[in-house]
């Protein structure tokens, strides 16, 4: 069969033909998809959880005083919360450092603000260790420790993570990976924010925070 210049050979315009059904077939499927889940997600009781709204401040921890202390302790400010460990060689003396900045940029805002460092490693990190580790960054700093269970918990709670590495090179043979988000709280320990060192200036964050106070 000869083909004109121009022409689409038949196989062409078959395999064209299966190929648009197919995206067609696809597309259908998608738009009941959509209708269902719309129709579901609309009219059913089904809760929708947008994440954020997990995070929460809720704990009971010692601070480095060695009082034994509740998010309620802290109801009448709002919280400025990093986790981390005094052993940590870059992330948590650079973010403390930087939430130090942030404190002293707020001024007398600052005092609406409970800035608080929780210890992810609390085999090492005593209320002696860590009143003298945050006492080098900020008057103001408040450190938390606890028990294994008690720290785990609140980690839980802020919806955050940390991991214990054997490591031979590491102080006592370990370290801990963890995240590296500082979390704003409301006074009444619901989520409002989160930020990370380095993503913003301290004058821009102090800002952002004063606007929210």
């Amino acid at each position: 069969m000869s083909i004109e210049p121009g022409e689409t050979p038949p196989k062409s315009r078959l395999l064209r033909s299966i190929l648009w059904s197919t995206i067609a077939v696809a597309l259908a499927g998608l738009a009941i998809f959509w209708a269902l889940d719309n129709y579901l997600g609309n009219g059913s009781k089904t809760v929708r959880y947008s994440g954020e709204a997990d995070i929460r401040s809720e704990f009971s921890l010692t601070d480095h005083t060695g009082q034994e202390v509740t998010q309620a302790d802290y109801a009448d400010r709002w919280q400025l919360v990093f986790f981390g460990f005094t052993n940590c060689p870059d992330v948590c003396p650079t973010t403390l450092a930087y939430m130090a900045s942030v404190l002293d940029l707020l001024g007398k805002d600052a005092d609406q603000v409970a800035p608080i460092f929780i210890t992810v490693d609390p085999e090492r990190d005593t209320v002696p260790v860590m009143a003298e580790y945050v006492s080098v960054f900020h008057p103001s700093l408040i450190g938390l420790t606890g028990t294994e269970a008690q720290v785990a918990e609140a980690t839980r709670n802020f919806r955050t993570w940390y991991e214990r590495t054997e490591d031979d090179s590491a102080p006592d043979g370990y370290f801990m990976a963890h995240g590296g988000y500082i979390y704003l709280m409301r006074p009444n320990g619901s989520y409002e924010d989160v930020y990370q060192e380095g993503r913003q200036l301290p004058e821009l964050l102090a800002q952002d925070i004063r606007g929210k106070l």
